[in-house]
């Protein structure tokens, strides 16, 4: 079974209550997360034990540029986030790497399987 792990406290809470259901991904990572998966939901940091919160059905998976993001995205995303800046300085600041607009991202929609 594949996992989709998220690191950061706030996705944590956000997926907890259910708030969370796109993340964005730097680059092309179609291949390893393929549309009409199914994924565990995972919380925990790098190369640390990681906790299942809940199994999930990959509804979309979408490549395509940061500047083609859409409001919609960025609030399934994290409703922090506002704009398109706004992502890349946050990604800029996780991943350690400058960002831009043209760089390709992956949109990764998911929803919860409930009665496993």
């Amino acid at each position: 079974m594949m996992a989709l792990n998220f690191t950061s406290e706030r996705n944590e809470k956000l997926l907890i209550e259910r708030k969370k259901n796109y993340t964005i991904r730097p680059g092309d990572v179609s291949g390893v997360y393929q549309e009409n998966s199914v994924v565990w939901i995972t919380v925990g940091k790098k190369y640390a034990p990681k906790r299942k919160l809940f199994t999930a059905f990959l509804d979309r998976v979408k490549v395509k540029r940061f500047a083609e993001l859409t409001k919609d995205e960025l609030a399934h995303q994290n409703p922090d986030i506002k704009t398109v800046a706004d992502l890349i300085a946050n990604f800029e600041e996780i991943y350690q790497k400058t960002l831009s607009e043209d760089d390709l991202v992956t949109v990764i929609g998911f929803s919860e399987i409930i009665g496993e």
